[in-house]
Order: structure tokens, then sequence, then C-alpha cells
């Protein structure tokens, strides 16, 4: 099982010695307009041959987290601080050479958009084969059969010839398992999978997720799945973490999380999920208001301004004052007490869900 760690201020390093540890990370970005608090001290572990999902809204720091532990960002305007340990080697603060020997050879990353992550002029099979080259010096010969092989195994019929196609030559399905090759190429021992199945059907979604689940068991790989959906996650991950506004507000295995959700956030999250047990006319009920600047974000719980159980707390004005804090374990960052919030799920919220 995924082990999700407590989110403190300053927690102590990590000795957990889970495959990867992120521990108290912070990522802020220099704007014109000031300092964006995109990621605000963030910890969790992820074991090998596990799959950790992260959800929440645009904005809430999903993506942003991922870069960091690829090294993708621009270091001349972004602060990355905390730890970052994969396989007992620290990645924050790692020189860009050390960086490139790990990307694409012990973590890679499949990109939300296949069609602007490949290169419109080179052939599939070339980029494919470029990083098996880099990374294990194999020939030209080698590398494109490897790449023919890869092709064939994410299901992307008679490779031999399709290995030769520019991408815009496939369809927005076989570019994604085109981008999940090139990824799993080298056999990476992390894959991070931006939202893997954005603006793909329904059919193709479900195989593309079916794909990586057989796809981990043959390789191996500790898995990060990004995405806004919950739905995409209910059959797919092991453990679940909901993110608002930069920090981690919900975490626990999927089942817990999808069926005693703790958080007023994941609850809305939930409600605003279309079910078959629903009605055909009945509507939707979204979450009021839009998530946070994250250069000015509210102070104590920055859910609070769009929360509707704020008046639930007592009224020492917690929710506008006080950092919830998200305790180890199974668990949420909010001030109601165990007590109310099964009160409020049973009473209010399972009844919308059904």
């Amino acid at each position: 099982m995924t082990t999700l760690t407590k989110t403190e201020d300053s927690p102590a390093p990590s000795s957990s010695g889970a495959f990867l540890s992120v521990r108290d990370l912070r990522v802020q970005f220099s704007t014109e307009d000031g300092i964006v608090k995109a990621v605000d001290g963030l910890s969790f572990d992820l074991e090998r041959g596990q799959t950790l999902g992260i959800v929440g809204e645009s904005g809430s720091g999903k993506s942003v987290t991922n870069l960091s532990i690829l090294g993708l960002h621009n270091r001349r305007s972004t602060q990355v601080s905390g730890e970052i340990v994969l396989d007992g080697q620290e990645i924050t603060g790692a020189s860009d050479k050390q960086l490139q020997t790990l990307r694409g050879n012990k973590m890679a990353m499949i990109f939300q958009d296949a069609l602007t992550a490949l290169s419109p002029y080179y052939t599939v099979g070339r980029q494919i084969a470029e990083p098996y080259i880099k990374h294990t010096g194999a020939s030209k010969k080698e590398a494109r059969a490897r790449a023919i092989e890869m092709l064939g195994k994410v299901g992307i019929p008679d490779p031999k010839n399709r290995v030769d196609d520019f991408p815009h030559q496939f369809s927005g399905g076989m570019r994604q398992r085109a981008m999940i090759a090139m990824s799993l190429v080298c056999n990476p021992e992390l894959l991070i999978a931006d939202e893997p199945t954005t603006a793909l059907d329904v059919t193709v979604q479900a195989q593309i997720l079916d794909l990586l689940k057989d796809l981990q068991q043959e390789f191996g790989s500790a898995i990060i799945l990004i995405t806004h959906d919950l739905g995409v996650v209910a059959n797919t991950v092991d453990d679940l973490l909901v993110m608002y506004a930069g920090r981690a507000v919900e975490r626990g295995t999927v089942r817990e999380v999808l069926k005693t959700p703790e958080h007023p956030y994941t609850w809305g999250l939930l409600g605003s999920m279309p079910r078959l047990s629903q009605d055909v006319g009945s509507e939707l009920t979204p979450i009021p208001g839009s998530p946070p600047s994250l250069l000015n974000p509210p102070s104590g719980c920055a859910f609070n301004p769009r929360c509707s159980f704020v008046d639930i707390v007592d009224g020492s004005g917690r929710c506008v004052n006080e950092r919830p804090l998200l305790p180890e374990g199974r668990g949420s960052a909010c001030h109601l007490t165990g007590e109310q919030k099964q009160q409020v799920f049973i009473e209010t919220i399972q009844p919308r869900l059904g």
C-alpha cells in the first residue's frame, strides 16, 4: 500500500525507505504580480508497484508537484524547497546533468497533450528510439527494433510500418499510446501520467487506463496518476491524494476516499460528478465560487470562502485564522470534528451521491 504521511510546516526528513519520498515540498514562481505559491508543504510516499492518484481542480498544484519531481521547472523563476528522494537519491537541488540521467531512465512522464508533446518533425519511431539510444548506448538498428517492440506492447497495429509514421498520422488514442511507449522504452521505475486520458472518448480512456495497469504489472513501475476526474481513479489507483490551492486536503486508500470522503472539497468534487444512478434530467451540484488566487491565498483553510460548512465549526473563526493540518494516515485537513464530518456526510452528502 502507498504510505501517505503527515503534512506539516517543518516535518522531519524521511526515514521511510519508500521508493519515492516527498517531504514538505514547496514550489514558488516569481511573476510580475508577485510570488505564486503553487505547492505549499506537500508530503507523501510511494512504493514500487503501487499507483497514487492525485486529484483536484486546475491550479491545485498537481502538475507542478510532478514537474518538480522530474526537475523540469525553470530554475531562474522557480524556487523549489523541501525533500524529494527517489530510490535513496536526493532530487531537490540535483544538477541538470544528474536529472538528465534520471529522466527517461529512472523516471518518465506521460504528458497531457500528446499532439503538442510529440515533435511534428520526426517520426514516432525516431522519438521513441532517441531516449533508448541515449540511456542504453544501443545502435540505431537496435533502437528501431525496440521502438517497434514498444509500439506493439501498447497496442499499435502493424507496428513495423507505423513506426515510420509522423504524429499527425496517428489518431488521438494512438498518439497517447505512442507517448506511453516513449515513456516506458527504458523501463523506468517511476511513471508520472499527467491527465493521460484528457480529450479522449470514454472507450479509449478505458483502454489507456487498462494499458497502464497491464504495463505496470509487466514492468513493476510505481505510477503517479494526475487527474481532475475522480471517476478515472476509481478502478485505477491504490491510494488517493486530494489537492486544493497547493495543499493536500485529504488522503487515504481510493476506497476510503470515494466511499467515505471527509473533506468538504472532496464532497464537492464527488457531488459534481454525473452518476449512473441519477435521473437523466437531474442537475449536478457544482462547487460554489472559484479556486483562490495563489498569489494571495486565503488565510486559515484555503477552502473556507467556498465551504458551506464553516458555520458548523465553533464561532472562534478557526476556519479563517487557523490552517488545519493533515493528520497522519487516513484523514483530512479540516476543522470539523470526526463526529461532525460523519454527521454531515450521512445527513447531507450521502443522499446527494446516492
